[in-house]
């Protein structure tokens, strides 16, 4: 059986499969569908630190209402590979996202990406606008960069992060940085922080070195001229709670005035990780875009 054919038998599973598909030689992306078809495929994409199994809120609502979902974690991210050397921009990783979406025969999907996957969203909108009807961005500004230079400052130490605490480092790291970004920190257990850190501890060495290749990426092209072209419906969801993360009131604003179709959801109480806090905003966030594509001409 060919892998498309295989993809396509595994969408119209009643339960979540996971499929590994080969985006380039060495490249795998791990990818989680779940759902019949027909039904508008809604495909989630996680950011820096995310994980399939962050949306495990989601899915069951999105279902429930129609959708299908496949979620993709870009490469680094979650189970997917971790070569090096790679092209870890955020231009790259949207060629990747296209690439199994063309694998997959879904047609124009809505996409949901959270944080810097939000950047990977819009490139793709704009480089390949016949795979995307809508898209809500969770948090998700018009990012430049795969990881900001805090974060690749802190890769310089990566080696010491391996030598002197492994994974547990990397957890304790992980849950103060949920903890900064929640407005409702109730949500943060052992086993969610085990959830979200599962694919990187299985080989922390090479997740490590993925890190350092996306914090030292760059990107072939500024993503901030191509907003224009993007002629799909954009929700973005923002948290009202004080939190870390998200993107700046000029980004904000640049996206305003830029996409053709754009609107601002405000989740009150909600942090950066509105799916985990709310997550019937975003299935109400996905039922609005899609309105709205269905209503475009």
């Amino acid at each position: 059986m060919s892998l498309l054919a295989l993809s396509l038998c595994l969408l119209a599973a009643d339960t979540a499969r996971h499929v590994e598909i080969r985006t380039a030689p060495g490249e795998v992306l791990d990818v989680v569908l779940e759902g019949e078809r027909p039904g508008t495929p809604v495909v989630m994409i996680p950011g820096l630190f995310g994980a399939a199994y962050g949306f495990r809120k989601v899915i069951p609502l999105l279902l429930a209402r129609g959708f299908h979902t496949i979620v993709i974690e870009p490469l680094g991210i979650g189970n997917s590979g971790r070569p090096t050397p790679a092209d870890y921009s955020l231009t790259a990783q949207a060629d990747r996202v296209a690439a199994v979406l063309d694998t997959l025969d879904t047609g124009p999907a809505i996409l949901v990406a959270h944080s810097t996957g939000a950047s990977i969203a819009y490139r793709l909108a704009y480089r390949h606008p016949e795979l995307v009807r809508a898209i809500v961005s969770i948090e998700g500004g018009p990012t430049e960069r795969a990881a900001s230079a805090a974060f690749g400052r802190a890769m310089r130490f990566a080696p010491v992060i391996q030598h002197l605490g492994g994974v547990e480092l990397l957890r304790y790291q992980l849950y103060h940085q949920l903890k900064g970004a929640s407005g409702n920190t109730g949500w943060i257990t052992d086993s969610v922080i085990q959830g979200y850190t599962a694919g990187a501890a299985a080989d922390l060495g090479a997740t490590l070195r993925a890190y350092r290749a996306m914090a030292a990426s760059r990107e072939p092209d500024s993503l901030r001229p191509h907003l224009t072209e993007i002629t799909c419906p954009v929700v973005l969801l923002l948290g009202t709670a004080h939190h870390e993360g998200g993107p700046k009131p000029p980004e904000v604003t640049l996206l305003r005035h830029s996409l053709r179709s754009f609107s601002v959801d405000s989740v009150p109480g909600a942090g950066h990780y509105i799916f985990e806090e709310q997550p019937r905003a975003v299935l109400d966030a996905v039922v609005e875009v899609a309105g709205r594509a269905h209503a475009s001409p």
